[in-house]
């Protein structure tokens, strides 16, 4: 990339009090391109892919987009620029009071004064075009012959002449790259991939409803429909997604989609581990699933933020693929929240109603399945009564 200024040939934006400028006969294409040129968005991408070489004519836009220039080859590059500073402008004299006006103060090379210097001679009245990548940066008017250094002013702000000594500065080093490794892939490589990491995920779901299943006995059909309805809910934001603001499922989206998996895994172990807590100490299991909902709630609300703002620091620092697997991840996290809540406790409070559900057989729940002592009652003391003697009433006789 290279700094490139030269003067401009464009009928369209001569200096202040001048004509039209007077010089070579610029190409019929370059004119037409001129011409055509809009300064939309698409002409600044086209500038942007073109060759823009300094010993051709070529036409640009400025930074807003607002003014085009028909541009003669250049007669100074970027690497004829030595440095470029921006500062406060001096009231002249022997006090040189600065004025508060920023200017952009340029110094050139040994060669590069020289052409500097010819430039200034033969564009006095006329626009000088500073262009870095294809736009038009600034474009003052030439004064006078600069036989020294430059010094470029007009209505600066800080910023402005700050950002110009920079293009000036830093856009005058010369960069190239060497293509270190070149390699052709398959079209198919990707579908492959995407296979393959659906493969993945669906052997970590059945690997997770198989041991739900073994470990859990019943509660294992609360785990498989609570990821159906988590799978459903985040397939549908996925569409959604997609259709509004162009949201794309990516492998690295689909790895944050198996993680998720655990995520929600963890969050039905805290909850059945809570339940089997209070069925050992010999509660039933309807009574030990409203007992355990609440201090499994804290935990479960603990874990999906600490999640949570895992992934939304990932997202925000993060670039490329890896935005796509936080995003999924934090996505996948409120679906955990959302399902827990709204249908997997309402599911377990209706399981555990169920007679054959408390069956210990069934569910797993029982005092002795899970290690435990059953309900213990307070023992009974049995006391035998004993018949007091009493005295017959008068008139009766007393059996023996």
């Amino acid at each position: 990339r290279q700094v490139k200024l030269y003067f401009t040939a464009s009928p369209t934006a001569p200096a202040a009090g001048s004509t039209a400028a007077a010089g070579p006969t610029p190409p019929a294409d370059v004119v037409a391109r001129y011409q055509a040129l809009t300064c939309s968005n698409e002409d600044e991408r086209k500038a942007a892919l073109g060759t823009d070489r300094p010993q051709d004519w070529t036409v640009a836009c400025d930074r807003d987009r607002t003014q085009k220039y028909l541009l003669m080859p250049a007669s100074v590059v970027g690497t004829d620029v030595k440095t470029a500073s921006a500062g406060l402008a001096g009231s002249g004299g022997a006090t040189n009071v600065n004025t508060g006006a920023w200017v952009v103060n340029v110094e050139f090379t040994g060669s590069g004064q020289k052409k500097f210097t010819t430039l200034t001679e033969e564009t006095i009245g006329k626009q000088v075009a500073i262009v870095l990548d294809g736009v038009v940066q600034s474009a003052p008017s030439t004064n006078e012959r600069i036989a020294g250094s430059a010094q470029i002013s007009g209505s600066f702000t800080q910023s402005d002449a700050e950002d110009l000594a920079n293009v000036l500065r830093y856009g005058a080093l010369p960069l190239a790259f060497e293509r270190s490794q070149a390699e052709s892939i398959s079209p198919t490589l990707g579908k492959d991939s995407l296979h393959g990491g659906l493969l993945a995920g669906a052997l970590g779901l059945l690997l997770v409803v198989a041991y739900s299943f073994l470990y859990y006995r019943a509660l294992g059909i609360v785990v498989v429909t609570s990821l159906a309805v988590s799978g459903g809910l985040v397939y549908a934001a996925v569409v959604l997604l997609g259709d509004a603001i162009g949201f794309t499922l990516s492998l690295a989206g689909i790895a944050g989609l198996i993680v998720s998996i655990g995520v929600t895994a963890d969050s039905f172990v805290v909850y059945f581990e809570r339940i089997k807590d209070e069925v050992q100490s010999g509660r039933t299991v309807r009574a030990a699933a409203d007992r355990a909902w609440p201090a499994a709630r804290r935990t479960m609300l603990s874990a999906d933020t600490v999640s949570f703002l895992a992934a939304a620091v990932l997202y925000i620092l993060s670039i490329g693929s890896v935005r796509g697997f936080a995003f999924t991840l934090g996505l996948s996290t409120l679906s955990d929240v959302l399902i827990m809540f709204i249908f997997t406790r309402p599911l377990v409070a209706l399981l555990v109603r169920r007679r054959l559900f408390s069956a210990s057989r069934f569910s797993g729940l029982s005092p002795k399945t899970v290690g435990g002592r059953a309900s213990v009652e307070p023992p009974v003391v049995a006391t035998r009564a004993r018949l007091a003697k009493r005295p017959a009433p008068a008139g009766q006789k007393r059996e023996s």
